[in-house]
């Protein structure tokens, strides 16, 4: 089994649970160093994708999942990390029992762009469903997304 951190829609529990059904999780934490972000307008989504890039000053909240070969498959899948959209970078996240080395993804595309209104509640919805603090949640409710229908 392999370390990962899911820091996007993989944060909810339950889409964990259905994409990757033998990877239970092991903790959460934060992906100090980092911010999350948004790119890949280009793509043709419905405005841009989230990823992570590298700050000195921010963090991220994680859930930290024991990723079995056949459920990374699966989620290289679901996430184009097997199309070259994403890829596999290695990070460490402080957890309450410690660091750890996971992989995460990263868009492999321009930051900016906004996400889509839908998109960045699905995101917050996910971030609320795996406990993390009330004030990033709300963050992430606050942040500037694309109109409806743009």
């Amino acid at each position: 089994m392999t370390l990962y951190a899911a820091y996007g829609t993989n944060l909810d529990p339950g889409r964990m649970g259905e994409r990757c059904p033998h990877s239970p999780l092991r903790s959460t934490g934060w992906l100090t160093g980092w911010r999350l972000t948004f790119g890949g307008e280009e793509h043709g989504w419905d405005g841009a994708l989230a990823t992570i890039v590298e700050d000195p000053i921010d963090q991220v909240y994680v859930a930290v999942y024991d990723v079995t070969p056949e459920d990374e498959t699966e989620l290289d899948s679901w996430d184009s990390a097997d199309t070259g959209l994403y890829r596999k970078t290695r990070v460490r996240v402080k957890t309450m029992s410690g660091e750890v080395v996971v992989w995460a993804y990263v868009l492999d595309a321009y930051e900016g762009g906004l996400p889509s209104a839908s998109y960045l509640g699905v995101l917050a919805d996910a971030a609320e469903a795996a406990d993390a603090p009330v004030d990033y949640v709300a963050a992430l409710r606050r942040r500037a997304c694309r109109s409806t229908g743009l």
